[in-house]
């Protein structure tokens, strides 16, 4: 082996094939089963995006349907899941209390071990319906509020949406605009390739163990700030700023120092990325119905950090999705920590498309290393 054939963070490295999504060269643009990303957000809906995925194609209407009604008959929660999630610490991390509760979920699975896909498929309708209730839940309880039981006549954005702030004294008036722009960024969040959390999926999942057990490790893997975190740490860069006269200078300092500014650039795309027009399209509607709650600041604050990021940077780095969806998430009245568990719901889409795709071509992934420790040596005395 060469020191040319260790590529760090298998960068550059083609590990198997897939015919769930691809970035497309030519147009830039993010390709689910071949449907660029941004006509799927203008066109169709959150769960048509998911069976998409899952089955290759999307839904006719009957089909979509039946899935609706499927879907919107699992969202409920028993009281011993309330229990779990009831029973962990209101201060550690939402994505623990995802971790968790995926766990506790597969633990009463009376399959030990993946037995077809189709049992992957159930999983997944089952993770995409409650994986809402899990994190509107634990919204609440750190809030001091009651849990809200999800309401099978509503969509998806606004059962969750209803879940999270209900409608009494207090709660955000949600404008269809605000629906719309949380449904297009589960869109465009759903899915992206063998990306950190995804390949950890399917390395669990080559290794014949259970779907529960690679959305756990995947959970996992995305609560890195350098993986799903980093749009949460785009918000909290905002909120340590302040205010947009000082974004300049912050975001100056930070690239003197060569410290890492969340938000921008991405291994996969050269010309930007492809999902960000569509997400700042909904933040700066997003920032014009909330004006006279001073969403305007953020938009503000958004435009001069990409200005300065571009203009001084050697090349031209853009920013990725997470950096208009933080601000956008924010608008719409979530607590900066649960911005990685609204990409869970998300990508539990992507995730188990991939494990699918794993578990019909089942392939051990374990990859060789170079050692660079000291040589044989042999104990003295």
């Amino acid at each position: 082996m060469t020191e040319q054939d260790v590529r760090k963070g298998l960068y550059g490295v083609v590990a198997d094939y897939t015919a769930v999504s691809k970035v497309n060269p030519e147009t830039n643009s993010l390709l689910y089963r071949g449907y660029p990303v941004q006509e799927l957000a203008e066109k169709v809906s959150f769960e048509e995006v998911a069976m998409l995925l899952w089955n290759g194609e999307l839904p006719n209407d009957s089909e979509l349907q039946d899935f609706y009604d499927k879907a919107r008959a699992r969202r409920g929660l028993d009281a011993e899941t309330i229990g779990v999630i009831e029973a962990m610490p209101k201060d550690c991390h939402p994505m623990d209390v995802l971790r968790t509760a995926v766990s506790f979920l597969g633990a009463r699975d009376p399959h030990k071990f993946t037995p077809d896909a189709d049992h992957i498929r159930d999983i997944a309708l089952t993770l995409l319906t409650k994986l809402p209730t899990i994190v509107a839940l634990d919204i609440r309880r750190r809030r001091g509020e009651g849990y809200i039981e999800p309401d099978p006549a509503k969509g998806y954005a606004e059962n969750f949406l209803w879940m999270v702030f209900g409608d009494g004294e207090g709660s955000p008036a949600m404008r269809e605009s605000d629906l719309r722009a949380f449904e297009k960024s589960m869109i465009l969040y759903a899915e992206h390739s063998f990306n950190a959390s995804t390949f950890t999926a399917r390395v669990i999942t080559s290794t014949n163990s259970d779907t529960w057990s690679a959305v756990t490790g995947a959970i996992g893997a995305l609560k890195g700030p350098l993986h799903g975190g980093a749009n949460e740490f785009v918000m909290h860069n905002f909120a340590e700023i302040g205010e947009p006269d000082q974004v300049e200078e912050w975001t100056l300092n930070k690239l003197k120092n060569k410290e890492l500014v969340m938000g921008f650039g991405h291994r996969v795309y050269k010309k930007g990325d492809s999902r960000v027009p569509t997400m700042e399209a909904c933040l700066r509607q997003l920032a014009e119905d909330h004006a006279d709650e001073g969403a305007g600041k953020w938009v503000e604050m958004y435009d001069i950090m990409a200005k300065v990021m571009y203009d001084n940077t050697s090349i031209k780095i853009m920013p990725n999705l997470d950096f208009p969806a933080g601000p956008a998430y924010h608008i719409l009245g979530f607590e900066t920590e649960f911005f990685t568990p609204l990409f869970v719901m998300a990508r539990i889409t992507g995730w188990t498309a991939h494990i699918i795709e794993q578990f019909e071509n089942p392939t051990i992934i374990r990859p060789l290393s170079k050692y660079i420790g000291p040589g044989e040596r042999h104990v003295t005395g």
